[in-house]
């Protein structure tokens, strides 16, 4: 690792930097640095970070208790859950009540969120409601039915497991589970909702009884009126009244399937004849017959039954868009159906059908949440960012949603870089550039963000696995994983729930996108002070440069008052940082001690972070990765270089001779980009791209550390600036990715190097055709990127590409 630094330090200067004092001061310092220095000594902070590990997944804990205590409590928070679709449908929603132990804060009196794209939820706080034990077990029981039997359709299955749940629900529980309530509502008054009774005493019918592990049918006579004269109805095994038919959910042994009865079809009986697309018509009668079932009430109306609600995961970005249920009917006799739920209407069900893609996402909010306090709780300054945005940061692109953290962490990655390099460029005066960067590499690469992650346990929070609702926690359900409480870190309680596997790398990334919502919110201060959460202590001074200028006559070595017309008029306080900036290392001339690249150094920080910020900013909503792309495009040697060049900074390069009709023969080759767009890929030397970024450096030293003055000064030099319209993205991309649309496999290349001349074959096979095209140049990087380009113009000819 020294004598990587010391190499590349010594690689980037003249004999005339290496015989300096200055530098022979800054390599003394820099060996002593590097051997002081254990984070420099220390190869790998958290090992190999790319492998995945096994780590605790958490669950909150206000959605966790002692059913004992939850049952008991008395008072408890209503939340509504008002569910809208963009598409029709003749199934209406119905609004559905979160009961829970406690208040969820602020991110929840008012929270919309989609369902993929074509479903939204609107949650909002609905006030307190007073129930008592009875009701709470009963509210219990009626939700574990439901959700078991939308979940899993097996109801031998599910009616032999809910047995043994609803035996326990009078026993005392002392062990922690997901502890809350999903009701119907038929609406709210003035200080709490209106919870549909009458739908969730549904669950006390008892119509289908589970004896030693096998189903079997309860008996008798069952009605909800009082009338002698009521209109009896048989069904498999109770003769029930008509009312108790219409809107329930029902069970046929005969095909072992459950149907949604929406109503009594007064003018169809066993009699009446079926509806056929071929063959001989048929009655009802006849067709059950065929199949061995006699029907002994043929006279009873017929049932209106549609099956039971398929799950989906509604959080998928990959929507099941237009995919609605089918609208598709039968007609059942009654005495062939089971009633498993009375007076639970479609709309119900429906609605209960999303219940675990909806409390899976308030789920992961209130981890969000509590992720926030904890770090709020560790400053004294108020930090306002929502826990949507902070649930976007921990979100990984495996959970397939409408967002996640890659916008971020490109936005947190920008300023993480410039808040490094300042820190650096401001407290190590006498460092090189080689140093400078390696610096950083320590300070800010993965295997530190993923120490510092760990440290604060941010594994835990991460959400990196698609959502899978067969997995979810039906709250109450005695059958599930117990949950665990973890106090030894957290100042409140939050539970463990089992463990994912999640590659260090991860929470790196998530470390950055976190720094990038706090910046994206609430501005460079909060992201500093979550930095400082972390374990990383930044500091932002703006304060001009104490040293003196090196040169009392800048004005002699360039032409000072027309490079500020081409920055925008900016008016350097000191000049002598515009000579540093514009003077290559192979410029020897004993009057300037100093070449650009320190100030480089800083101004490639500052450009990356004002050009992701510009880019963020003016393009809200960006599709996860796009964002990165857009920053690729913007921020890269090739783009800067051409900008130089289209601007004539290449005539104000103090350079030796030879690298001068290097950089002079560049400028000619791209004249013909200045015309258009500079998107960049075709450049050739960064020697261009330098002065970019140093002139941008010294701006920032000169103007006190004031970005809005680089950004007003650089900007015009960069336009017009990559937007989701013009990005052109660099040929060797865009040909890896046609081409493993296409095939699935990667383009081959062969490289040859003959006397300094590179030699590279691009080449694909599609439908049997090899396209193959070769380019040569100085360098491998533009031969490669020229070769791919050949193959891509053929290749779109063929394909119909534009």
């Amino acid at each position: 690792m020294l004598w990587f630094v010391l190499h590349t330090t010594f690689e980037k200067h003249t004999v005339r930097d290496q015989n300096n004092l200055f530098f022979q001061i800054a390599i003394a310092m820099a060996l002593q640095e590097v051997e002081c220095d254990p984070n420099i000594r220390e190869e790998e902070e958290c090992g190999n970070i790319s492998c995945e590990t096994e780590q605790v997944d958490y669950y909150p804990g206000e959605l966790v208790d002692h059913w004992s205590s939850f049952s008991n409590r008395g008072l408890y928070h209503c939340y509504s859950l008002g569910l809208k679709r963009n598409f029709a449908y003749h199934v209406s929603f119905r609004e559905i009540v979160l009961i829970v132990k406690c208040d969820l804060g602020s991110d929840f009196v008012n929270m919309c969120f989609p369902l993929g794209s074509n479903v939204s939820v609107n949650m909002k706080y609905a006030g307190a409601i007073h129930l008592d034990s009875d009701q709470v077990n009963i509210a219990r029981r009626f939700q574990i039915m439901v959700l078991r039997l939308l979940i899993d359709k097996n109801i031998k299955k599910n009616m032999s497991a809910l047995k043994d749940v609803l035996d326990g629900l009078q026993q005392e529980e002392t062990i922690s589970r997901t502890a809350y309530l999903l009701l119907p509502s038929t609406g709210c008054n003035e200080n709490s909702p209106i919870i549909d009774w009458d739908c969730v005493r549904s669950c006390l019918f008892s119509s289908v009884v589970v004896s030693s592990g096998d189903m079997v049918m309860g008996n008798g006579v069952q009605h909800c009126c009082s009338s002698e004269s009521v209109h009896l109805v048989h069904t498999k095994n109770v003769a029930v009244c008509r009312c108790m038919l219409t809107n329930s959910l029902v069970f046929t042994p005969h095909n072992e399937m459950l149907y949604c009865i929406t109503s009594i079809l007064e003018d169809l009986d066993g009699n009446s004849p079926m509806k056929v697309r071929r063959g001989k018509a048929r009655t009802y009668k006849e067709h059950y017959r065929r199949r061995g079932i006699t029907l002994r009430y043929e006279r009873e109306s017929l049932l209106c039954g549609r099956h039971l609600f398929t799950m989906h995961n509604w959080l998928q970005r990959t929507q099941i868009s237009q995919q609605k249920e089918s609208n598709n009917t039968v007609e059942l006799p009654p005495e062939l159906c089971v009633i498993v739920l009375p007076n639970i209407t479609i709309s119900t069900l429906y609605s209960f059908s999303f219940v675990p893609c909806i409390m899976h996402r308030i789920e992961s909010t209130l981890l969000a949440a509590r992720l926030k306090i904890i770090q709020m709780n560790h400053c004294t300054q108020n930090v306002s960012v929502p826990a949507s945005k902070v649930l976007e940061a921990i979100t990984t692109n495996k959970c397939q949603e409408g967002f996640s953290l890659e916008s971020l962490e490109t936005l947190g990655d920008s300023f993480l870089k410039y808040a490094a390099s300042q820190q650096l460029f401001r407290s190590n005066i006498y460092d090189p550039e080689g140093l400078l960067t390696e610096k950083r590499v320590k300070m800010i690469c993965n295997a530190t963000l993923c120490k510092l992650g760990c440290k604060q346990k941010l594994q835990g929070f991460i959400r990196n696995e698609i959502f899978n609702h067969k997995k979810w926690i039906i709250p109450g359900d005695r059958t599930i994983c117990l949950l665990e409480d973890d106090v030894c870190f957290f100042s409140k309680v939050i539970y463990r729930v089992g463990t994912k596997l999640i590659k260090g790398e991860i929470v790196a990334d998530v470390v950055e996108a976190l720094i990038g919502a706090y910046l994206s919110e609430d501005g460079e201060l909060a992201a500093l002070l979550l930095m400082e959460w972390l374990g990383m202590k930044v500091d932002f001074v703006n304060k001009l440069p104490n040293e003196m200028p090196f040169l009392e006559k800048p004005e002699m070595y360039v032409n000072v008052h027309h490079l500020e017309s081409l920055l925008k008029g900016y008016k350097f306080r000191d000049p002598s940082l515009l000579v540093e900036a514009l003077t290559h290392g192979s410029y020897e001339l004993p009057d300037i001690p100093r070449c650009y690249q320190r100030l480089e150094f800083l101004g490639d920080a500052v450009l990356d972070y004002l050009v992701t910020v510009h880019l963020y900013k003016q393009n809200p909503g960006l599709s996860p990765g796009l964002l990165t792309d857009l920053r690729s495009a913007s921020v890269n040697n090739d783009y800067f270089a051409l900008a130089a060049a289209r601007a004539g900074l290449n005539e104000h390069i103090l350079a030796s001779s030879e690298l001068q009709k290097q950089i002079t023969s560049f400028v000619k080759k791209s004249e013909r980009l200045f015309s258009g767009p500079i998107f960049g890929w075709e450049a050739e030397t960064h020697v261009l791209a330098d002065i970019i970024e140093s002139i941008a450096g010294a701006i920032l030293v000169d103007s006190g550390f004031d970005k809005a003055a680089v950004w007003e000064s650089i900007r015009p030099l960069l336009e017009p600036i990559v937007t989701p319209g013009t990005i052109k993205y660099q040929p060797v991309r865009e040909l890896e990715e046609i081409y493993r649309k296409k095939s699935n496999k990667k383009p081959e290349y062969f490289v040859k190097d003959h006397d300094g001349v590179v030699s590279v074959t691009a080449e694909v096979l599609v439908d049997g055709t090899t396209f193959s095209e070769t380019r040569t140049d100085p360098t491998k990087e533009a031969a490669e990127k020229l070769a791919a380009k050949a193959v891509l113009v053929k290749l779109k000819a063929v394909l119909g590409i534009a």
